[in-house]
């Protein structure tokens, strides 16, 4: 058997050495043997996925060569629409919700070569660090089955971790690709605001929302955001590039300025974890980067901002599911049907946040909440544009903790939030990041964190790489 990664996927099928069905056969024969224990998958496309691998080896057969990702099993985490696929975003209200059409990232995967394999478990409407507020299961961490695999897109990240697939989608509002990628391992990537259509994504917070890949190398990344990015007509946000992804050949780090904000290490992490991040960011120093100590004094003003930003957002996205227009139709007066469909459908966690956001926005907390989070938003962004205009990248920590144990967490929601405390920067500015593995604190994995300006995706991409390179020759 080849490499389980997308690029010798990739290349094996293009070259006919190996078939799209065989690999697809491989996936499905590996989620069997293991996603019991794991619980990374909501629902395998079996039948759709063999029938798709069969017509790409007749396209290759007749001729058709050089598709970006042929024959690539990926996994799309459940906020995703797969036309004909339930799309339940995790929570029992979408419990029998089929999509009427496909996501643009789906959909450009597909037109790729690549296989879809499955919806994979997410935390509520991507409302959780741990991907344990799905309705239906909990997700596991391939390293340590005790554990919880982070969230909100744990079930694509320990489908990557456990082999099922080489490489998987998820979404990040608030570090829901490099939370989990750091806590199982893999690499996870967060590109900036805008590069990646959101059309077809069931919304939770349409200003902080951006879909990524997680894969088992920075190149794989690299090769998946090169397909799915770009502008998309039906959605306003994203852009039209003039630099599409391309992970460099070159691994050279000397002279790359990496800053280091002192804020980054906060009071209560876990001293392992420094210890790993700091051991990481030596690796770099070593190897000719440039290591600037920076200060950003607004960092910790930037979770309280979000937890008003988000749970706003996520009040006005989620009023559409009602029983009526969307989500499951419950018995009762038209009042009562409301009531019971939104009662009984959404779980605790949707609940909170519906009612802190439906409160902000209330009158007369509107302009002492919302529009104050929105003004540090603003001065976030310009502290960290000022900090970019002296080093390259930013780096440190993913999480300031490893993964936890299954439910240490889920009866205290403030210890829950802050596992973002470290991720949620990127989605407040817009500005991409990537979680690398980095070492091991306590026994399991640890993520290194490269941030940088808008729209430098292949910069970060490429020091990732570099650092990744560095890492596999300790």
């Amino acid at each position: 058997m080849i490499n389980w990664t997308v690029k010798d996927i990739r290349d094996a099928v293009n070259s006919r050495s190996i078939s799209a069905l065989s690999i697809v056969d491989e996936s499905l024969r590996r989620i069997d043997e293991r996603d019991d224990e794991i619980g990374a998958f909501l629902e395998v496309f079996r039948d759709d996925a063999r029938e798709a691998a069969r017509e790409l080896d007749a396209r290759i057969a007749a001729g058709e060569v050089n598709l970006p990702l042929a024959g690539v099993p990926i996994a799309v985490k459940d906020n995703m629409l797969v036309a004909g696929h339930i799309a339940s975003a995790g929570s029992k209200i979408l419990a029998e919700y089929t999509a009427s059409y496909t996501a643009t990232v789906v959909a450009k995967l597909q037109a790729a070569g690549a296989i879809i394999i499955g919806r994979t478990n997410c935390d509520e409407f991507a409302m959780g660090s741990s991907t344990e507020a799905s309705a239906f299961q909990k997700t596991r961490n391939p390293a340590d089955v005790s554990k919880t695999p982070g969230g909100s897109s744990g079930g694509s990240a320990a489908a990557v971790a456990a082999g099922f697939v080489p490489a998987a989608l998820g979404s990040d509002t608030g570090g829901s690709i490099r939370q989990p990628a750091s806590l199982c391992g893999v690499v996870g990537m967060k590109p900036t605001y805008g590069r990646v259509s959101r059309y077809g994504i069931i919304a939770l917070a349409s200003s902080l929302d951006q879909v990524g890949p997680f894969a088992t190398t920075v190149e794989d990344v690299g090769l998946v955001l090169s397909v799915i990015e770009g502008k998309d007509p039906h959605d306003a946000t994203s852009v039209s590039l003039v630099d599409p992804t391309v992970v460099p050949e070159s691994r050279e780090i000397s002279g790359v300025r990496i800053g280091v904000p002192k804020e980054f290490f906060i009071d209560g992490m876990d001293e392992e974890v420094a210890s790993s991040i700091r051991s990481a960011i030596d690796l770099l120093k070593d190897a000719g980067a440039e290591i600037v100590e920076i200060s950003l004094p607004l960092a910790p003003y930037a979770l309280p901002a979000y937890y008003i930003i988000q749970p706003a957002e996520a009040s006005s996205n989620l009023a559409r599911f009602d029983g009526m227009r969307y989500g499951t139709r419950a018995d009762g007066s038209l009042e009562e049907s409301y009531r019971n469909a939104r009662g009984e459908g959404f779980g605790a966690e949707a609940k909170r946040r519906i009612m802190l956001g439906t409160f902000i926005l209330s009158a007369g907390y509107y302009d002492a909440y919302y529009k104050k989070a929105l003004a540090v938003r603003a001065a976030l962004k310009a502290e960290f544009d000022a900090a970019f205009q002296d080093v390259d990248v930013i780096v440190g920590p993913v999480s300031p903790v490893v993964a936890w144990n299954i439910g240490e967490k889920m009866d205290d929601p403030i210890a829950m939030y802050l596992a973002d405390v470290l991720t949620i920067f990127a989605n407040i500015t817009g500005m991409p990041g990537i979680s690398v593995p980095c070492n091991t604190a306590h026994g399991l994995p640890v993520g290194l964190q490269i941030l940088g300006k808008n729209f430098d995706d292949k910069k970060v991409l490429r020091i990732a790489a570099a650092f990744e390179a560095l890492y596999s020759k300790k």
